[in-house]
């Protein structure tokens, strides 16, 4: 349910990344002209490639839709080992899970696991990222799809070129993780407590 949710979320997103992908590469150096502004980025588009050219990149946009999966899976069943390894051979091995993670657990957990969903993800990125490029003057689009995309940046950049742009993705994500978490833990032990006080 979540997935085919995610996936319908993705098809009406998809138009809005493509004109932000077109804002954010242009320049006015390499177009003849440039877009002006949102709407007129859309109503280009639309003219000048067609209504489908707004739905570059949702291939690789509906793989992107499995890091929400990886990324929960992951936290939970880190959290899980995570809660095993403290209490394995201590007195504390009946206690409450709330009681023996802190702040510093929670934030490592969401660092960690955003690090191992990103990882296997990031490459759909970078194609979708590619494919949503505008065409040069002739109209042409660079690329003519998500196979076309893999072959040209592993032929000439190698397994590297995928994860282009990662470090400054993860710079910001991982504290954002962290943070997260960090909160959505404290306030649910919170919630935990006011409910048993009641």
């Amino acid at each position: 349910m979540v997935s085919f949710t995610c996936c319908q979320l993705c098809l009406c997103t998809n138009p809005i990344l493509v004109v932000k992908t077109r804002l954010q590469l242009q320049t006015p150096l390499h177009q003849a002209r440039p877009y002006s502004g949102l709407y007129d980025a859309f109503m280009t588009i639309k003219r000048e490639e067609g209504f489908s050219a707004l739905f570059r990149g949702i291939v690789p946009g509906l793989f992107v839709v499995s890091y929400s999966a990886i990324y929960l899976t992951a936290y939970e069943k880190l959290r899980k080992t995570i809660v095993d390894l403290k209490t394995k051979g201590s007195k504390i091995q009946h206690q409450n899970p709330d009681q023996i993670l802190n702040s510093v657990d929670f934030a490592v957990l969401g660092a960690t696991t955003k690090v191992a969903a990103k990882l296997p993800t990031y490459p759909f990125n970078v194609i979708r990222t590619r494919l949503q490029q505008r065409p040069d003057g002739d109209g042409i689009p660079r690329y003519r799809n998500s196979w076309h995309v893999v072959k040209e940046t592993a032929r000439f950049e190698g397994v590297r070129g995928f994860y282009k742009g990662i470090t400054p993705n993860l710079l910001i994500n991982i504290p954002v993780a962290s943070m997260t978490f960090i909160v959505y833990e404290n306030v649910l032990k919170l919630l935990k407590l006011a409910k048993r006080n009641d």
